[in-house]
């Protein structure tokens, strides 16, 4: 009689589940999205590498899939993000109490844009689990058995040196660090610690599944009451928790989504979609603002760098505003009293970077956020910030004071100065000089055409945000005409300055896009520079505009600023052929971007850089700009300007 009933209630609750699932199938945009990206990794302990990790809500922790040849019934890690270590190959492995050992057979992985999903087999029945963030903290776990059985669950391959604290249905796991976790599992679950690990049997397990959270707390901020009260109050209504993130989800995509696209380009949407929010991360330390990092799949990008943190904002304006004001907000956090804008932050502050400064692009981050909002407050808060920032490149970093700027740095190195370009081994710096302006400023003996037109164009912002909160507009230095100043009409392109002589520093480079995307050069200008854009031996290669033309004898296809692809700077060349009417020109190239990265449309990762004459990603995977720029395309995509 009772397995009659249980049958019963099986059939009727996967009717149940058929029901809701014809009710809704049209509005789970994520469920479209299959395999977004692929981060099945079955975690070595005794390494810190992370090809990439499913992370949510600005976690701190992230989860991998397991590999297919290593599976583990479970989920693998937490990985924590700030401290750079897998806490266990897996918290919680799953399996029927029958059979606790049983081998599991992978039937089914997934990565869909908001939660992850794997369901196994053995001899007993088949195990689906599916993991979403519901906060900040807390990740949580839905196990639903194919089968009629209690269901055990414990940790496997812990780091070294973790402890186990049971308390009723929670086990409080610590590894020796800064961070703690708890593992809370429903009331009807008996739990015992055994041999530096713990053992859960959950009995009577409910038709719908059940649901477990984990959570990643602080002790020297968070109180163990505090967490266990919030957790109880997050299993009392796991579903709802559900539908929310499907919603908040099916928010961010449909913000961006453009039906007149085909579905190989919407996925390269919702794929930056899920690499910037997979680096989100809240406010900790001495980050006072939420904020993306540039990837979380590499130890020393974890913090905000100015120029990274204004690209992020301009993309997230279009589908999470309210996180790229805290992106903003969190560099300006550091701005000087002088009104400089530091390099880089982090969790520690005593590692910030405040040798240099980064390109003036904070403006137009404010700009895209304006335009997406409306939100005239936000404008005012940061109008002063900004109007400091660009006067302190005129006080700081224009040796001559001829009203033209130079990159420099705070310590008189030349290193800093060149990442105070954001492009640490340009070719065009390959003979620069330093130059002493006062105690605390010094600039390269060249002045950079990219600077100055992105300072062209925060000053027209600034015009525009002053007559919108109708404040006055006075800046005491004048730029001269910088298109002018920085084109040679003999070759017909834009090119860097020595500082005393005034010769061109003739490397062609992406520089040179700036005065295209700012609208700084003349239509004339352009018409002279576009057949140098269109030369197959210079910029227009397998995928277009490199940063260094490729018939320079310097050219490096795999070189980090040396001739390698940054999105960024294809975004500036292509918008700026976009800005001058090459509507259909501006798209080809668009669409040689999206169809020729490799593995773009499918589940590969979004690179910091790729090869020009290969499309193969290099370096960093799951990178923001990156994400940032492929969306600010996919919006371009046959709009004229």
């Amino acid at each position: 009689m009772m397995k009659v009933n249980c049958l019963f209630y099986f059939l009727l609750f996967q009717f149940s589940l058929f029901s809701i699932f014809l009710c809704n199938a049209k509005n789970d945009i994520p469920h479209e999205y299959s395999n977004i990206l692929n981060i099945s990794y079955t975690p070595d302990l005794s390494s810190r590498h992370t090809p990439g990790c499913f992370v949510d809500m600005g976690s701190w922790m992230g989860f991998s899939i397991p590999q297919k040849d290593k599976w583990i019934n479970g989920f693998c890690g937490p990985f924590s993000i700030s401290e750079y270590h897998w806490l266990a190959k897996s918290a919680i492995k799953v399996a029927f109490n029958a059979e606790r050992d049983a081998f599991f057979i992978p039937d089914s992985i997934n990565y869909y844009p908001g939660r992850i999903y794997i369901a196994a087999s053995s001899s007993y029945g088949t195990l689906e689990q599916t993991l979403i963030f519901t906060d900040s903290n807390t990740a949580l776990l839905h196990v639903y058995p194919n089968g009629v059985s209690d269901l055990f669950f414990t940790g496997d391959n812990w780091r070294e040196g973790t402890d186990f604290t049971v308390s009723g249905r929670r086990v409080l796991v610590s590894s020796g660090s800064k961070e703690r976790y708890l593992i809370c599992f429903p009331e009807n679950t008996m739990i015992q610690s055994v041999k530096n690990n713990y053992e859960a049997v959950c009995k009577q397990v409910p038709c719908e599944g059940i649901y477990i959270t984990i959570s990643q707390f602080c002790p020297d901020t968070e109180k163990d009451s505090d967490i266990f009260e919030k957790t109880d109050s997050l299993i009392v209504n796991p579903q709802y928790l559900m539908q929310q993130n499907s919603e908040r989800w099916n928010t961010y995509i449909q913000s961006i989504l453009r039906k007149d696209l085909k579905p190989e380009y919407n996925r390269i949407a919702v794929k930056s979609i899920v690499t910037l929010l997979s680096n989100w991360r809240t406010a900790k330390g001495g980050l006072f603002h939420d904020g993306i990092v540039p990837s979380h799949a590499v130890p020393y990008f974890i913090g905000f760098w100015a120029w990274d943190s204004w690209k992020h904002a301009a993309a997230l304006a279009r589908f999470n505003p309210e996180l790229a004001k805290n992106q903003i907000r969190s560099i300006f956090d550091y701005q000087m009293k002088d009104g400089m804008i530091i390099d880089c932050i982090y969790v520690d502050p005593d590692e910030n970077n405040y040798r240099n400064s980064k390109p003036p692009l904070a403006a137009w981050a404010v700009n895209e956020v304006y335009e997406k909002t409306k939100d005239i407050d936000f404008l005012r808060e940061m109008y002063p910030k900004l109007l400091k920032y660009h006067m302190w490149w005129f006080q700081k970093r224009d040796h001559d004071r001829n009203g033209i700027c130079e990159f420099g740095s705070v310590d008189g190195t030349l290193e800093a100065a060149a990442w105070e370009s954001g492009m640490d081994n340009a070719i065009r710096f390959d003979d620069t000089g330093i130059l002493k302006n006062d105690s605390n400023a010094w600039s390269m003996d060249q002045e950079s055409v990219d600077l100055n037109c992105f300072l062209v164009l925060e000053r027209n912002l600034l015009c525009k945000f002053a007559d919108i909160l109708d404040e006055p507009f006075v800046i005491g230095v004048k730029s001269k005409e910088i298109a002018n100043y920085f084109f040679d009409e003999i070759s017909g392109f834009f090119y860097d300055k020595k500082l005393f002589d005034h010769d061109f520093i003739k490397e062609q480079g992406c520089e040179a896009y700036s005065a295209f995307w700012t609208r700084t050069a003349t239509p004339e200008q352009f018409q002279k520079a576009l057949p140098i854009l269109k030369d197959k031996n210079k910029f227009s290669t397998f995928i277009p505009f490199p940063t260094v033309a490729s018939d320079n004898p310097k050219f490096d296809s795999q070189g980090y600023w040396r001739g390698s692809i940054w999105l960024d700077q294809v975004y500036f060349a292509i918008k700026g052929i976009r800005n001058y009417g090459a509507t259909e020109l501006a798209d080809e190239y668009t669409k040689q971007i999206f169809d020729r990265l490799y593995g773009l449309i499918h589940s590969d990762p979004i690179y910091e850089n790729y090869d020009p004459y290969t499309g193969k990603g290099l370096q960093a995977p799951h990178f923001s700009w990156s994400a940032s720029h492929l969306l600010l395309l996919y919006e371009d995509l046959g709009i004229e300007n």
